[in-house]
């Protein structure tokens, strides 16, 4: 009879210890403030494709910082705020603002960052806030030296729509863990002026003799920093090794490399955008407000390449 106690006892104890477990909140999600719009990307549609493909994946929020505008310089909220990051982990900047030249406003953009808000930049960002003779070989503190050394990397332009051979390499194994090399469909591959010191190479493209880094991560004022200059065509963006990718490194970035990333299963994406005319109220100029919650903009099209801002 003592045995039996003692089994129902013990029993009793490993029960109450998996039910407390099974109670064990999850940790907080990541608050990421994903910032789209400007020239020649279907960032209507791509706003929405991150979101869901990133939040299916790893446990994050992501809110919008979006405006319709396609021009080089898109009306961003952000722009003379240089608070727009306040309550974030993380900014992922997703904007092709070829145009914004003002040092201040590019400080204001730089801000964050500097103070350690980590970053993940997508595609355009390379060729955002730019200005001077931006297309030789920056100078390390120079003025016009800032966005590429937060970046990590110089890039001036690109060349024509093909497939891009992706291989991996390993100088930071959490980001590349599980991803084989690939081909992606139509893609522009980004040049390099330039990778600064202390970047580290992630991944490497190639469409026939043309070749440069596509994938890389540093590190500005102490914040980590993950960068892919992939990301043009919606196909790619809905990809799920493109999501795969960029979620391991919003987990590097954020210092969450103990946090899973799932592999949904059976998921697509609508990757056709079906502009609604614009009101006199709408379009082209109209500022959107940094969310305190997630916000949705108004719909575009793609342009098949970034003509406008080269």
């Amino acid at each position: 009879m003592r045995t039996f106690s003692i089994i129902f006892i013990l029993a009793g104890f490993f029960a109450g210890g998996l039910h407390a477990a099974a109670k064990k909140p999850l940790p907080k999600p990541l608050r990421a403030l994903l910032i789209t719009g400007g020239c020649c990307h279907d960032y209507a549609k791509q706003k929405d494709i991150l979101k869901q493909g990133l939040e299916r994946r790893i446990n994050i929020k992501i809110d919008h910082a979006h405006s319709p505008d396609k021009s080089t310089k898109p009306p961003l909220a952000i722009y003379g705020n240089p608070d727009y990051a306040k309550g974030y982990d993380l900014v992922i900047h997703d904007e092709c603002s070829a145009g914004i030249s003002d040092p201040k406003i590019i400080a204001g953009v730089l801000a964050p960052h500097k103070k350690g808000i980590p970053g993940v930049n997508l595609h355009c960002a390379m060729h955002s806030y730019r200005f001077g003779n931006f297309r030789a070989k920056v100078e390390l503190d120079a003025d016009n030296a800032k966005w590429f050394e937060y970046i990590g990397l110089q890039s001036t332009g690109h060349g024509p729509q093909q497939s891009i051979d992706i291989s991996f390499e390993n100088n930071v194994p959490f980001i590349t863990k599980g991803a084989k090399n690939w081909t992606t469909q139509r893609e522009e591959l980004y040049n390099n002026v330039q990778v600064l010191p202390g970047t580290k190479v992630v991944a490497r493209g190639a469409q026939g003799q043309r070749k440069a880094v596509v994938a890389w991560a540093n590190e500005y004022h102490g914040a980590r920093v993950f960068s892919t200059s992939l990301g043009h065509n919606n196909v790619t963006v809905a990809d799920p090794r493109y999501l795969n990718f960029v979620a391991r490194g919003i987990l590097w970035a954020t210092k969450r490399e103990d946090w899973p990333v799932a592999m949904p299963e059976n998921e697509s994406f609508d990757l056709n955008s079906k502009p609604k005319p614009q009101s006199n109220k709408g379009g082209k100029g109209k500022v959107s407000k940094v969310p305190k919650s997630a916000v949705t903009g108004g719909k575009a099209t793609a342009s098949s390449e970034e003509k406008n801002k080269n």
